[in-house]
């Protein structure tokens, strides 16, 4: 076996040693401590789960009832996330509309409430028939009984089927305002 020659293992040692350097420099005692968790101002400050928020109004009778999987609380924003958001608005009386989605966030004051995705706003009257609304968004001001959509929504009714991009629903009367694209179909009994 032949030995390394002295210039040999000159050009080797500087390499070896950088080598080493590089590796101690990136895998260090250090780089195996845990860092610590800082909290920014886009993080959750407090969180709900199986969440229920009951309001009333000034009369004593039931405003709204809300139920979510999961409610977020944002700091930054004051805005609250909901998963599987699932609200019963009474207007005061006995048959609430049912409104619910996949996620929705409540404005900072709670006044307003967005629904996102899989949205559907439905009701039976007293004289059992259903009403039903979907769309992909919409907002509701859960106070002033109305809620508004600029997407596409699609009303399901006992008579027929009614189509249209955008609507203003003013719920405590059942009144709506389609406000473009609007299609119907309609059976007579």
């Amino acid at each position: 076996m032949r030995m390394p020659s002295v210039q040999t293992l000159l050009l080797w040692i500087p390499s070896i040693l950088l080598l080493a350097a590089v590796g101690y420099w990136n895998i260090g005692p250090d780089s195996f401590q845990k860092k610590p968790y800082s909290i920014t101002d886009n993080d959750v400050d407090f969180f709900a789960l199986n969440s229920r928020t009951i309001q009333y109004r000034a009369d004593g009778k039931r405003q709204y009832d809300l139920v979510s999987e999961k409610f977020e609380h944002l700091k930054s924003t004051d805005i609250s996330l909901l998963t599987q958001p699932d609200m019963h608005l009474y207007r005061g009386m006995d048959i609430p509309w049912r409104i619910r989605s996949a996620r929705g966030e409540v404005s900072p004051n709670g006044t307003e409430i967005e629904l996102i995705d899989q949205v559907r706003v439905e009701r039976t009257d007293a004289r059992n028939q259903p009403i039903i609304l979907t769309s992909t968004r919409m907002t509701v001001f859960p106070d002033k009984q109305y809620a508004q959509t600029q997407q596409p929504v699609k009303i399901d009714t006992t008579n027929g089927v009614t189509t249209a991009v955008g609507m203003k629903a003013y719920l405590d009367v059942g009144k709506m305002h389609l406000l473009s694209h609007v299609r119907g179909q309609y059976e007579l009994r």
